[in-house]
């Protein structure tokens, strides 16, 4: 219900007279804006509508993209500068010492190889549209530096300035990417060495069904927990805190790192569906996409629309990159979820004795590349840095004791794998056959894309870069000796894709989805994917539905329905207690309908109980060696349920039914615990709430610090359900999800549908900063205008932008 409300208020909104206006007069309400732009070749206009959603009007392509920079850095400066100084590894001359061995390890995993390749692998205007964008940022941030505009809050916070960008920038920078699985392999060793690797069944259940084995050469047991070090400060977002605070921040913590990892396979990732004219309500395909990723503040993906002479789209995309990646143009949809492919693999090398710079290969040694840089440190006299390569990648650790070393091989070395800049080719397709042409060329992420287009077709592919793995599995760490190597890459007609499928509709959420009969041994695309549960529900309501409207769309996007909830809740009805606490977990959840709503009592016993209790009880019964490593932080829920559905001679019916009853009581007294003894007041969004807090607050005054945060918001869902929303396990706070939406009316384009959150803006005073959060919590939406008419009947302020003379 909450969704059709949402859509009704933004019809109500359009249709009222502060908004809906004569068409003649259509922007005379509108906030006006004058401005002088350097750079800009002709007269153009960005008109902001009540949302914040800016729809960029140029007379030429190149000052489109220009515009997009421009207004990028209008609205986002401090984020994608960040991202630039992140990407690039410069934090150390911005912000000290602190940083500098997470500049290090940023610079292991840049692009380094031909540029010429590289461009030539997105399309043929992909470097056009860079050096435009880049055009467009360099021209604000010139203006911010000569005092003409003002300088964003955050840099005063931080105490330092924009940099000027050029367009390798946008696609050398790899880190931001997602890639897998290299931290699996990690904790799969670390598991075989202290339980065996049959104990791993309980992390990680591998699809299709496939036993993997300690691959030749290696020992387990010689790969270190704090290998993958350098990776994770290359990976991870920026830190901010106060000068005492700083180690802590920046530390890395193997642990944490490892179990974080685990959980992403549930986490990160994405619901998609495209619907057939023939079982929609309005005879017309529709398209719904909601990317999963860790919450921010400015959110990570930005929407806006793009028109010039022969391009108009709209959609979102990353702020720091030109195009979109999820929208729509005037005859084609699109959208993506991550599809897992192992796109990486971690090499064990024997070091020579007699030179730590030469590894093991084949018969004899061979030299590592060695590339010497120099890094600016703020207060400090530049350092010089030395980064280790081998053939694969980055040496990210060495094991001096043991004479070895450990590098990282990863598609972010291949040409063409800047994440998501590939979008800039397919965003300009106009047809099937167009798409796919595009597709070939896409490198990462690997995705899942799903396609609709105005004459009534519907589509799916996947597409990413595939190695082709020969002998071995990507799923432990190898020997870098020659034995086990990549050859070349699946191509996109060796992966699966579907086009007009028989059923009407097509949806994915990150699970196996490699049809039956797939060449798995021969194309190991990868054994570790999300639960199936979202897209069991995702299928389970669209297979009912054969006049599917929007507002059904959005309500299966806000869909708080827990699958594995319903299994385990099964194993749960023949059971009783005299305990207490258990009694009351079984009363409760024997009569629950498996929904996570944010009122619920159920739900939060249900959660608390999956997340911090039935995964460590069954492992300390089962596995005890591992549960320390498994349980319960990296236990993947999936495999645990399989497990007490199947068991096998390590755990009897008894033993089974001890583990369900006493996780059970433990949860349900920690529930009380943390909301009081009445049960009668327990609610899953009292314990589960979305907070956004920006990165800078722990630099920032006590007020301007409260002014950055949005929130809390009591919300519902959790990690597999549709509306994905992942929660740190110590506090169930939100921590990733959904933060945009969109639901497309193919064809009917201005009765689209989207939410982003928590607002537009990167400005902590901007009205548009905070702004759509409520809606997003509530399960509401805005429209996605495409018409010029429709977007200037909204138009909250029209910004007219001239050259400079």
């Amino acid at each position: 219900m909450t969704r059709l409300v949402g859509a009704t208020l933004c019809a109500a909104l359009l249709a009222s007279p502060a908004i809906a206006r004569d068409k003649d007069n259509a922007l005379v309400a509108a906030r006006q804006t004058r401005s002088d732009v350097a750079g800009l070749k002709a007269p153009a206009q960005i008109l902001v509508d009540v949302w914040g959603i800016p729809h960029i009007y140029a007379g030429n392509e190149h000052d489109l993209f220009f515009l997009q920079g421009f207004n990028a850095a209008r609205d986002r400066l401090w984020q994608i500068d960040l991202w630039r100084k992140r990407g690039l590894g410069l934090l150390a001359k911005d912000f000290g010492p602190a940083y500098a061995a997470q500049d290090k390890a940023l610079r292991l995993f840049l692009y380094r190889g031909d540029m010429t390749a590289e461009w030539a692998a997105y399309g043929p205007k992909a470097k056009t549209y860079a050096e435009a964008f880049v055009a467009g940022v360099n021209s604000y941030v010139g203006d911010v530096k000569a005092g003409k505009r003002p300088l964003p809050i955050e840099f005063r916070i931080a105490g330092t300035m924009p940099d000027l960008w050029s367009a390798d920038d946008v696609v050398r920078i790899r880190s931001h990417g997602l890639t897998r699985n290299v931290a699996s392999e990690v904790k799969r060793s670390l598991v075989a060495c202290a339980a065996g690797l049959d104990a791993d069944r309980f992390r990680v259940k591998l699809e299709p069904a496939w036993t993997t084995k300690i691959p030749d050469g290696l020992d387990p047991c010689s790969v270190p927990k704090a290998v993958l070090a350098a990776y994770d400060l290359a990976t991870r977002p920026v830190a901010f805190a106060r000068p005492k605070d700083q180690k802590a921040a920046l530390a890395h913590d193997p642990d944490k790192f490892l179990t974080e990892a685990d959980q992403q396979r549930d986490t990160i990732g994405s619901n998609n569906w495209v619907i057939a004219a023939s079982r929609t309500a309005t005879g017309r395909p529709i398209l719904a996409n909601d990317p999963h990723r860790e919450h921010s503040v400015p959110s990570l993906r930005y929407i806006v629309g793009l028109n010039a002479p022969g391009l108009s789209v709209i959609g979102a995309g990353e702020p720091a990159l030109p195009g979109i990646s999820i929208g729509h143009n005037d005859t084609i949809a699109f959208g993506l979820t991550i599809f897992n492919v192992d796109q990486e693999d971690l090499y064990v090398y024997e070091l020579n004795p007699a030179n730590p710079n030469q590894y093991r290969y084949g018969s004899g040694w061979e030299d590592m590349r060695i590339v010497k840089e120099k890094e600016e440190v703020k207060g400090e006299a530049a350092r010089d840095l030395e980064l280790k390569f081998t053939r694969h990648g980055p040496v990210i650790y060495v094991d001096e004791e043991n004479k070895r070393a450990f590098a990282v091989r990863s598609i972010w070395f291949e040409p063409g794998t800047s994440a998501y800049f590939g979008s800039s080719d397919y965003m300009t397709a106009k047809d099937w056959t167009g798409f796919l042409a595009a597709m070939r060329r896409w490198g990462a992420p690997s995705e899942n894309q799903v396609y609709a287009d105005t004459r009534g077709n519907i589509g799916w592919v996947a597409a990413g870069k595939t190695p082709r793995r020969t002998g071995y599995d990507g799923l432990m760490p190898v020997p870098g000796d020659g034995r086990y190597e990549w050859n070349g890459f699946l191509t996109l007609d060796e992966l699966p894709k579907a086009y007009q499928p028989k059923q009407g509709w097509f949806a994915t959420a990150n699970h196996m989805n490699l049809p039956e009969g797939y060449p798995v041994a021969e194309r190991k695309v990868g054994f570790e994917w999300a639960d199936s549960a979202r897209w069991q529900r995702i299928a389970e309501v669209l297979e009912k539905n054969s006049k599917v409207t929007l507002a059904d769309a959005m309500d299966l996007q806000n869909d708080d329905t827990a699958m594995i909830a319903r299994r385990l809740v099964a194993l749960l009805k023949p059971l009783s207690s005299d305990d207490a606490n258990t009694k009351k977990g079984l009363d409760l959840l024997k009569a629950w309908d498996a929904r996570d709503t944010a009122d619920s009592a159920a739900a939060a016993v249900y959660e608390v109980w999956i997340s911090n209790h039935l995964g460590r009880v069954l492992l300390k019964t089962t596995a005890p060696k591992a549960a320390d490593l498994i349980a319960p932080e990296a236990s993947s829920i999936s495999a645990i349920t399989a497990y007490l559905e199947k068991p096998d001679a390590a755990l009897s019916a008894d033993a089974r039914d001890r583990v369900l009853r006493d996780s059970l009581g433990e949860a349900t007294a920690d529930v009380a615990e943390k909301l009081g003894a009445d049960s009668s007041t327990w609610r899953w969004g009292r314990l589960h709430v979305a907070k956004f807090d920006h990165a800078l607050m722990p630099l920032a005054d006590k007020a301007t610090a409260a002014q950055m945060s949005v929130g809390p918001l009591a919300y519902g869902g959790a990690a597999n359900v549709p509306r994905a929303a992942t929660y740190r396990r110590s506090d169930y706070q939100l921590t990733s999800g959904a933060s945009f939406r969109m639901v497309l009316d193919v064809g009917n384009w201005d009765a689209s549908r989207t939410i982003n959150t928590p607002g537009q803006s990167g400005d902590p005073f901007n009205a548009h900063y905070r702004d759509l959060a409520p809606l997003w919590a509530t399960g509401q939406y805005v429209p996605l205008l495409y018409s010029r008419p429709a977007v200037e009947a909204a138009t909250a302020e029209a910004i007219s932008l001239t050259p400079r003379r």
